[in-house]
């Protein structure tokens, strides 16, 4: 089996939202925290000190600078840019914050910071590509687990529905 994750947008362009819509989203994750126990989620809420992101662009593209110039550190940074967002409420559509986290997994924050400011029109049209392209195969949600490139899972799934359509999968290639 083979993981790739690819971006998808869900706020392409920048968008504020009031604190207390946002804090009703964020609960919604306690769905996904009672499939899979050993997620940790936190819902803002009006106490939470971060403002809510605007736009899923930016982390996407700190994602795609990373695994160009440091792909060692990219599936980390992949981790704790959900973890900052689900777990630690911070704005990761903020340039600064997504510079800490960078910097957090072991990129030279300096260094991040000259691949940005070089590279961030290019970095964009591959986060808009990966958009398109799962577009283009039905996905239209996150997550969306695409199994075998042809058939695409929308939403959190209990395990047991990915047994079922990997087992389906298997079978009609077996046959």
């Amino acid at each position: 089996m083979t993981i790739t994750w690819k971006s998808f947008l869900l706020r392409p362009e920048p968008k504020e939202r009031p604190r207390e819509e946002f804090a009703a989203y964020t609960r919604g994750w306690q769905r996904m925290a009672e499939l899979e126990p050993r997620a940790t989620f936190s819902p803002w809420t009006d106490a939470t000190p971060s403002d809510p992101p605007t736009s899923s662009m930016p982390a996407h593209v700190a994602a795609k600078i990373v695994d160009l110039h440091w792909p060692a550190q990219a599936r980390d940074l992949h981790w704790a840019l959900l973890g900052a967002y689900f777990t630690h409420n911070r704005t990761i559509s903020d340039w600064d914050v997504l510079t800490d986290i960078v910097a957090e997994v072991g990129v030279d924050r300096d260094a991040f910071a000259t691949m940005l400011a070089e590279q961030r029109q290019m970095a964009a049209g591959l986060v808009i590509d990966d958009h398109n392209s799962a577009i283009s195969q039905g996905i239209t949600a996150v997550p969306t687990v695409l199994i075998n490139d042809t058939l695409p899972i929308p939403g959190a799934q209990e395990t047991e529905s990915y047994i079922t359509w990997i087992s389906r999968i298997i079978e009609r290639i077996s046959s």
